[in-house]
């Protein structure tokens, strides 16, 4: 399994939402670049950043502090947050990110996300931001009709990179994530799923991967990382020995 330490970017901090409201928004680091290092050198393989911002807006708000990654880096980034266009998603692998989500996108406009998958193989992710189920949209402030699975089988044979499903109701609040909605995504297609949500314990990196069906192919990791209950070195080895 792959931890994707996640820094989320707002007014160009490094800050952690609850439940995915902007309003309750804590902040962790004014340097997003101090903190994609001190990722780095704890041994994470993977950067998941996402412009918070950009998701409500519709485009780029947190470049600078995005670039600032890149530049202080060299681990692989997945990015998302507002990335609506196939221009939007050359001008990001350009520039060095390895990977762009599409979230609003896979749900207003799937043939761009095929087109992008097509064009950029394994550059492109699905981002299942979920909410009682169903799939929200403009940085969680909408709701669709569309399931976390009607929304993975959509892109079944697209060339998705992979899937990351988040629980929005769990997100931050650092309960656990929800296996069962995961795994049921997971299972539904043969795109990797990563977990994104309620990441509270390495125990909960042993449950996804102990759970039967199919392998849950990452985690994402927030609030619990910065706030200390998850311990790198400790997630890390528990990844490495269970997938072993």
């Amino acid at each position: 399994m792959i931890l994707y330490p996640a820094i989320d970017l707002k007014g160009g901090q490094c800050v952690r939402l609850l439940h995915g409201d902007m309003s309750k928004a804590t902040v962790f680091s004014d340097s997003p670049a101090d903190q994609a290092a001190a990722f780095a050198a704890a041994g994470f393989p993977w950067l998941h950043v996402v412009d918070l911002d950009g998701a409500i807006e519709g485009r780029a708000v947190n470049a600078p502090a995005v670039k600032a990654i890149l530049n202080r880096v060299s681990l692989p980034v997945q990015l998302g947050g507002g990335v609506r266009s196939l221009e939007a998603i050359e001008a990001w692998l350009t520039a060095g990110v390895s990977r762009v989500i599409l979230g609003t996108v896979a749900v207003s406009d799937p043939k761009l996300v095929r087109t992008a998958a097509a064009r950029f193989p394994e550059q492109i992710a699905v981002g299942l931001d979920l909410r009682e189920g169903k799939v929200a949209v403009k940085g969680w402030v909408e709701t669709s009709d569309l399931t976390g699975v009607d929304l993975a089988r959509r892109f079944e044979d697209a060339g998705v990179a992979a899937l990351i499903v988040t629980d929005i109701g769990r997100d931050g609040a650092m309960t656990g994530p929800n296996v069962e909605v995961i795994g049921a995504v997971a299972d539904a297609v043969a795109i990797p799923t990563i977990a994104s949500g309620g990441m509270s314990s390495v125990a909960d990196i042993a449950a996804l991967q102990a759970r039967p069906g199919t392998r849950i192919a990452g985690a994402i990791l927030g609030r619990a990382l910065y706030e200390g209950a998850i311990d790198p070195s400790e997630a890390l080895f528990t990844a490495r020995r269970r997938a072993a």
